[in-house]
């Protein structure tokens, strides 16, 4: 099994371990010369403000809702990085985890055979929340690309899971993939999304339905391995 730690919107975040006042507040950080959102607290997004909006275009919004810019710190966002891949990492042997991003990595788990994953993934994020104050949801399937499916999962719908979701069984990996949208499938993306509804593709489960040669031209031979770990094949 893997497990991807992914910081919940890690640069709000960042900017709340500052100023715990900005809890429960709309707060956004923006790009270089505050040009562009680059992180959006949960209360920002429920306002309609997307990803990479243009700051001047939403001046009006963010003055009548008392949303909370910021402009970006990345020396704080790197130092708080670092620090929650310290601990997730002590938690693990030296060459059992992967960087991925500022704000995400995975945990090698497949030694682990008598330990209850889900507890230790919970302890991981909450010595991260206790020492770092980083909310962190934390995604558990047998490969990495599910992975990416129970951490959407976590998120999606928080007040069910204690910030911790594991696909161990084909029941809860079938009922997943049949709930994803297609775009969500992490390599596919919204270009290639639309070639694979315009043949019926919805939902990641229906890409598991078609054939290779089909997969090869539609997706190309690189993508191939995304089916291989929809289907659990690493």
């Amino acid at each position: 099994m893997y497990a991807l730690l992914d910081c919940n919107n890690f640069f709000v975040s960042c900017e709340r371990t500052l100023d715990e006042s900005l809890e429960g507040k709309p707060v956004v950080v923006l790009s270089n010369n505050d040009g562009c959102v680059v992180s959006r607290s949960e209360e920002a997004k429920k306002l309609g403000i997307p990803m990479g909006a243009p700051a001047f275009k939403y001046k009006e919004l963010f003055q009548k809702e008392n949303v909370k810019s910021f402009s970006a710190k990345f020396e704080l966002y790197n130092y708080k990085s670092q620090r929650v891949i310290e601990i997730s990492t002590s938690y693990v042997d030296k060459a059992d985890f992967e960087v991925y991003s500022i704000d995400e990595l995975f945990l090698d788990l497949t030694s682990f055979k008598y330990v209850n994953i889900c507890d230790y993934c919970l302890s991981i994020r909450n010595e991260i929340l206790e020492k770092e104050k980083i909310p962190v949801s934390v995604g558990i399937a047998p490969t990495k690309t599910l992975c990416k499916v129970a951490n959407r999962i976590v998120k999606k719908f928080p007040l069910q899971f204690e910030g911790v979701y594991i696909l161990d069984t084909p029941q809860k990996i079938e009922k997943a993939l049949k709930w994803l949208d297609i775009e969500d499938v992490w390599g596919i993306g919204r270009r290639l999304a639309v070639k694979m509804r315009d043949n019926g593709v919805y939902k990641a489960w229906d890409l598991l339905s078609k054939p290779e040669m089909w997969v090869r031209k539609i997706m190309g031979i690189n993508r191939k391995k995304i089916i291989n770990e929809l289907k659990e094949i690493r």
